[in-house]
Order: structure tokens, then C-alpha cells, then sequence
């Protein structure tokens, strides 16, 4: 029996996309073949741009590296759990949820490839940015009120999962909103600052409530400041039975007395060694805990560019609604360092109710004048952080011809753009009152002639 020959398969079609693609590829053989090529880098991730005053000194030196070697990882910080993600190319390739940053160090350990660690700014974001670069990586902090910029909360999902992988992605997409980092001696200033400021509000509260007390069962207390009211209610002549029922709050109010000279002691030790708050509570009204309080938040004054700046990040300046060329105003943004704020607006009260004439003072009731009280200390307490701002930068004290004249060029501005206002309403009215007499004498001539005679005659 004869077998057939089997006869050579032949080879699959080649399309011309495929031959240009081989072409290619023999040509780049080639080329390599010829010389040598250079290595080129990936550019580093484009989450950390370049200038960012949020950026560490480890994050500035990282140059031109490759993308390989740099692995995006995301943590998602909760008070019981925390969630890791990590991708590449857009693909998730490690998902972990762990209770504590220790059980992490298999990942993102000593010892493990260099990693880009996004995380949101949150009271544990300090301790764990250091741990970080302590650990060899690269930490980045996430600005939070700006994070829904990258996609969190889309769809009504929202979890420490969704929220890490949203995260790591925008990591390696690039364009992440960053927060500044303080540096460890303005952390350190910000916790005593915090301390402080809780000692103070529990003790008004207590003494708000130590003279509710006395007031419903007959009694009064004279007044006085905070630190002596221990002092008076003991010294005063209050019934048993009132002091019976007041004296655990009269106990704890001296307990916080107490804590409050030690706290006000490292404060003050603080202060001496910085001295830019000795430069800033030259001005009036502000003192060094409205000093350490405006260093504590800002930092650095070399991370703003202008005074304004500096007021939006305390969210001094008005919120915006301008749409169809029509320009909306509102009351101020609020956004930012809320204890900050509040500070700059109690020095603002103080500027405002000076008995000496100060530039700042006067340049407040012209606006009072105008606008009411209240927003005239807002604007003043506004003027007032570009004036701290403006004295950092510098590095000067608080000079009143300085500031009275820069308070005149805004009056004249102000007056000047009220005179061009006046005027062009003037305009305004003389060129309607010629359209409205053109449109009569139109109305004239369009009516006939003999409607007229017999108006006329009528």
C-alpha cells in the first residue's frame, strides 16, 4: 500500500501590518547591533510635582528613576484597621487589611523594594510619614479636602478598600492634591498649642457652669478673669450648701490652673527658641500664642508665593459663585486651620478695639463705616495674615508707617473704584435719557398728520 506524501504546510499569510511590525524590529536589531544604547529612566512618578512645598528633601532627590524599580502603594488609615493596596499598570497586584502599621513590614518593611506610599492626611499621617522614610520609602501626603478630585465617593461607593485602591491608582496616574508636612519642632509646638487650647475650654466651661449653678440657688460671683476665679470663689461668702455642691468643679478648676502654668512653662520655652514669633508679636493685638499658633500652621513662609495665598489656605477669603459673567461673593471659605482662624479673628477684635490709633485699626472702621462691624474685623483679621505673612518673609518687626501706607493705597483704591462707579452710572443714566427722548421724537415723526389735527382739534 502507497503512502502519499505529506506536503509541507505553508506558511500563514503575512498582512502588511504585521511585516511593517517585523521590519521594524529587524531595523531596531540593527540599530542595537550598531552601537550601544544608552540606558534611559522612566520619569519618577508625576504624583510628587516638581516645587510642591509638601515634598520632603527624600522626595526632591529622587530624580530620574525607573518606574520598575518604584512600586504605588496606598494606605487607607482607620482607627481599627488599615488597607493596603498596591498596582502596576493599573492592575491591583496586593490588597491587604491589617490592624496595625507592624504587620506591613513584608510589604512595605525594611528591606523591601523602594515604594511611592500615598496617604491621607490624619492624625496618625505624622507618625507614619516618618516611620516610612525611616523604612526607606517614599511617603506622600494626600490633601483630604480635595481628595474627591481623584474619584473617592464616586457612585455612592465608598469604603477603606475602594478608598486605597482610588489612591494607589491616582499615585501612579500622577496629579494627587498634597498636603504639607510640618517640620517636627512646629509638630511638636502645634501639640503643646492643642493642649493648651483644650485646658482652657474645659476650664471655661467649668466656670460658665460653677456661676449658672451659684446664680440658681441665690448666690452671685463677682467677675473677674479666668486664671483668679478659684481665688474669688474661695475668698467669697457663698452659702454650705452651694459651695458643697460646686466644689468637685472648684477642685477641678484648680487641677487645670495647675496644668496650665506647666503647659504656658513649655510654651513659653518654645517660643524663646524661634525667632519669628518674637518678630510677629511685635504687631498689636497679637501675642505669642497667636504667634506660635500662626507659625505652627504655616510653617514655612517661603511655601506661598503671595499674601493672598496665605489667606485662602486659612480660608479667610470670601467663598466665590461667578458664573455667566456675573461675579457672586459670600461669606469667608472657612477652609483650613479652624484654631488658626479663630486666633487671627480674636487679634482682629483686639486691633479694632485699641485706644491708640493704629494703621490697622483705622483702616478697619473705614470699612466698619461701610460694611458693619463684624465684617470689618473678618476683613481685618484677613489683612492681618498677609501682615504676619509679609513681616516672615521679610524678616522684620511690625512697622506702622509700612502698614499705614499700604492701608492708604487700598482706601484710594477703594475710593477710587467708588468714583468710577458713580461716574459710570452717571453715563449710565444721561444715555438713557437720550435713548428715551430719541424714542419720543421717533414717535412724532412716525404719527400722520392728520391724526394730529384731529388730536388737536379733539
Amino acid at each position: 500500500m502507497m503512502t502519499r506524501a505529506t506536503e509541507p504546510l505553508e506558511p500563514p499569510p503575512v498582512t502588511a501590518l504585521a511585516a511593517s511590525r517585523s521590519i521594524a524590529t529587524r531595523l531596531e536589531g540593527k540599530r542595537r547591533a550598531g552601537r550601544p544604547k544608552k540606558p534611559v529612566a522612566d520619569l519618577s512618578p508625576s504624583g510628587l510635582p516638581g516645587g510642591t512645598p509638601a515634598r520632603s528633601e527624600a522626595q526632591i532627590k529622587l530624580g530620574a528613576q525607573e518606574r520598575s524599580a518604584m512600586r504605588n502603594v496606598a494606605l487607607d488609615l482607620g482607627v481599627r484597621k488599615i488597607c493596603l493596596c498596591e498596582v502596576r499598570a493599573g492592575v491591583v497586584t496586593v490588597r491587604r487589611t491589617v490592624r496595625s502599621l507592624e504587620e506591613l513590614k513584608d510589604v512595605i518593611g525594611p528591606g523591601t523594594p523602594e515604594a511611592c506610599v500615598a496617604i491621607e492626611a490624619c492624625r496618625e499621617a505624622w507618625v507614619v510619614h516618618e516611620t516610612l522614610q525611616q523604612w526607606g520609602h517614599h511617603p506622600v501626603l494626600v490633601d483630604t479636602t480635595r481628595i474627591r478630585q481623584i474619584g473617592v465617593g464616586d457612585h455612592g461607593r465608598k469604603n477603606d478598600r475602594i478608598d486605597a485602591e482610588k489612591l494607589a491608582l491616582a499615585l501612579e496616574r500622577g496629579g494627587l492634591p498634597l498636603a504639607h508636612v510640618l517640620s517636627p519642632s512646629r509638630q511638636m509646638l502645634r501639640h503643646e498649642l492643642c493642649v493648651r487650647g483644650a485646658l482652657v475650654h474645659t476650664r471655661a466651661q467649668y466656670i460658665t457652669t460653677v456661676r449658672g449653678i451659684v446664680r440658681a440657688m441665690g448666690s452671685k460671683l463677682p467677675s473677674c478673669e479666668a486664671q483668679h476665679f478659684h481665688q474669688k470663689v474661695k475668698a467669697s461668702a457663698l452659702p454650705a450648701a452651694t459651695r458643697t455642691v460646686v466644689q468637685p468643679l472648684l477642685a477641678a478648676i484648680a487641677t487645670i490652673d495647675a496644668q496650665l502654668v506647666e503647659v504656658e512653662q513649655r510654651l513659653e520655652v518654645a517660643c524663646d527658641q524661634e525667632p519669628v514669633i518674637q518678630q510677629l508679636a511685635t504687631t498689636p493685638g497679637v501675642a505669642k500664642i497667636v504667634a506660635a499658633t500662626f507659625v505652627s500652621v504655616i510653617d514655612d513662609a517661603g511655601r506661598f508665593r503671595k499674601a493672598h495665598q496665605v489667606q485662602s489656605y486659612l480660608g479667610l477669603v470670601p467663598s466665590e459663585d461667578t458664573t455667566g459673567g456675573r461675579r457672586r461673593l459670600g461669606s469667608i471659605t472657612k477652609s483650613g486651620n479652624t484654631y488658626a482662624r479663630a486666633a487671627l479673628v480674636e487679634a482682629a477684635w483686639c486691633i479694632y478695639r485699641l485706644r491708640a490709633e493704629d494703621p490697622l485699626k483705622l483702616w478697619a472702621q473705614s470699612v466698619a463705616r461701610r460694611r458693619g462691624s463684624r465684617i470689618a474685623v473678618t476683613a481685618l483679621a484677613r489683612r492681618l495674615a498677609g501682615v504676619l505673612w509679609a513681616m516672615w518673609r521679610d524678616r522684620t518687626v511690625y512697622e506702622p508707617a509700612r502698614v499705614a501706607l499700604a492701608c492708604a493705597g487700598g482706601l484710594r483704591a477703594a475710593a477710587q473704584s467708588t468714583e468710577m462707579q458713580a461716574a459710570a452710572l452717571e453715563r449710565a443714566a444721561r444715555k438713557i435719557h437720550r435713548l428715551a427722548r430719541s424714542a419720543k421724537a421717533a414717535a412724532r415723526k412716525a404719527t400722520p398728520r392728520s391724526t394730529k389735527e384731529q388730536i388737536t382739534t379733539a
